[in-house]
């Protein structure tokens, strides 16, 4: 009986131990198998850009195996307590798997200047290696019914505005279905892709989403920064903490179909298979202000909450003006300006006491000329008299002061024009689709409304100028005159003014355009400041005036030119 009641027990043992570990882990199996078929279904083709310096172990940034940062001799693992505590030297992937928060990793070189060390790190530790990006599938309790593709891509270094050792980029494939199993059943609903703090959508199948074989979608990193782009083009990318600056495209000359590594949605057996998934440090060096290494994956809102993330996604990218249209030459010039303001707050940082020496300098220089400068007398009238330059600001501000009740109004004739120029931007750059204007081409639409709105804006200015030096005309003479007389009597020379205004306006502009023509456009800028009112007041021709400006300002081109920039410096503050 003892026997009978054994043999019964043992095979009572064998069927639930058959049912643990055939039944669970099969169907756990599947569910993982699933999971790696649809990753590797919708596999993202990568077109990498060169950054426009030239390394001799080559200028692409590529995604890299986070193993390879692992048992790394040239990584360490720092503390929280200060940038110099050191854990572990070539630190593994189980060594951060308890979380370490606070805690960072380094890489050799400097983020502040990488010059090429990070492209030949890279290449140390990658070789001729595959590329590879992490994919994972991600749920929301609170969004039954949806799923998220989410394919995650590892950069050692980004070279943007906020220089910082290693970068997490990521692209989202939403689909209508509650498992990885009902997902291969059906195609994406929606695509985002990650770009610096957002992300922009486009449906599965819409135009400007490339697919290629049918499933495989086409993600163009820009080169230095990784924001994740549809087209190539040149892009104006902005966070609130890195600013404002280019995110170029338009060069891909590197195809990548990257080897696919599938995290498990189960976060145990994510934990268990890939340790450093856990990590909450910081995958780089500790820097000032925004110039810190990233977080990983698993610190990430998308991460968390993929569904509620991609509600906030754009639905488009704006093209830097020209982009496509006026080469490299004069869109390298333009990024330059756009993205000098985070050049300077890298150098204020790496060297904050030479950059602050240098800046009080200046501010030492600036008010020390504020004042020596003569002021007074600023008697406002009569007009045709000599001033110094402090005369001819304190004796505009007085006047303005005085006669408000005119001057204030005709001020006021630039606000409908700003409002013009923002419900054209709205029409064009927020629903250029409903026009005929397609949504993803950006570059061309951009490029329309800065000409639009830079012709507007001159016009404008031409008016105003037109009409003060007719109301300051008036008053000198002691007639009676309004803003409305003022404009009445502007509007008569208007022809006038414009034909001068339109050739000053042209050839400065063809020569900003030429890049190298610039220190002749702010020379002439100067010289034609007097456009305007010798238009007005002594009714030459288009040539004439621009001859009698440039006469009237030849031997105080300095005076002329400062007074421009500091009444427009005004202005823009205003």
């Amino acid at each position: 009986m003892n026997v009978k009641y054994l043999v019964s027990g043992c095979l009572g043992l064998l069927l639930v131990t058959g049912v643990l570990f055939t039944g669970s882990p099969a169907k756990a199996s599947s569910v993982q198998t699933d999971e790696q078929r649809l990753a590797e279904r919708y596999a993202p083709v990568i077109k990498l850009s060169e950054l426009q310096a030239s390394c001799d172990e080559g200028n692409i940034y590529k995604p890299t195996d986070v193993n390879n940062v692992f048992d790394q001799s040239t990584v360490a693992l720092r503390g929280p307590w200060n940038p110099y505590d050191l854990v572990a030297i070539g630190p593994s992937s189980r060594d951060v798997s308890s979380g370490l928060l606070g805690y960072h990793l380094d890489f050799p070189g400097s983020a502040l200047s990488p010059e090429c060390n990070y492209i030949q790190w890279q290449q140390h530790i990658t070789g001729d290696q595959q590329p590879t990006v992490y994919a994972h599938i991600g749920t929301e309790p609170s969004r039954p019914g949806e799923l998220s593709l989410q394919y995650w891509i590892f950069y050692v270094f980004n070279e943007w505005n906020n220089l910082h050792e290693g970068d997490w980029e990521m692209i989202q494939l939403n689909f209508s279905a509650a498992t990885a199993t009902k997902a291969l059943d059906i195609s994406p609903s929606k695509v985002g892709y990650s770009q610096h703090e957002g992300a922009e959508a486009a449906e599965w199948g819409s135009e400007k989403l490339q697919i290629i074989d049918r499933t495989h979608p086409v993600v163009l990193p820009a080169a230095g920064s990784h924001a994740n782009f549809y087209q190539p083009a040149l892009y104006l990318g902005s966070s609130a903490s890195e600013g404002v600056g280019c995110d170029d495209t338009r060069s891909p000359s590197l195809d990548v179909r990257p080897n696919i590594v599938t995290i498990p949605s189960n976060a145990t057996a994510a934990k268990s298979a890939y340790p450093w998934i856990s990590y909450q440090g910081r995958w780089g060096e500790m820097q000032p202000a925004f110039f810190n290494g990233p977080t990983g994956p698993n610190m990430k809102e998308q991460w968390l909450a993929p569904i509620s993330w991609s509600d906030d996604w754009r639905t488009n990218s704006l093209a830097a003006p020209g982009g496509a249209m006026i080469g490299k030459s004069a869109t390298g010039f333009f990024c330059g300006v756009v993205g000098s303001g985070s050049v300077a707050l890298v150098k204020l940082i790496s060297h904050p006491v030479g950059i602050g020496v240098l800046i009080l300098s200046l501010s030492l220089i600036i008010v020390l000329t504020i004042v020596k400068a003569t002021w007074v007398p600023a008697a406002p009238f009569r007009l045709a008299s000599r001033r110094s330059w402090g005369q001819i600001m304190s004796a505009s501000a007085l006047i303005y002061i005085r006669r408000f009740d005119i001057f204030a109004p005709i001020g006021l004739v630039l606000l409908p024009i700003t409002a013009i120029v923002v419900a054209l931007q709205a029409l064009l750059l927020g629903v250029g689709g409903s026009i005929g204007v397609r949504p993803d081409n950006y570059g061309l639409v951009s490029f329309i409304m800065i000409v639009v709105s830079y012709v507007m804006t001159l016009l404008g200015i031409g008016v105003v100028q037109a009409t003060t030096a007719q109301a300051l005309k008036e008053l000198d003479a002691g007639h009676a005159v309004g803003p409305i007389s003022a404009y009445r009597l502007a509007l008569k020379s208007t022809r006038q003014f414009l034909r001068s205004l339109s050739i000053a306006t042209v050839v400065i502009t063809v020569l900003v355009g030429s890049i190298v023509g610039i220190p002749l456009a702010i020379w002439l800028l100067g010289r034609w400041a007097l456009v305007v009112p010798v238009s007005v007041l002594e009714k030459l021709p288009a040539r004439a005036t621009l001859r009698r400006s440039s006469s009237l300002v030849r031997h105080g081109w300095l005076k002329s030119s400062t007074v421009v920039i500091a009444g427009s410096g005004l202005v823009i503050i205003t």
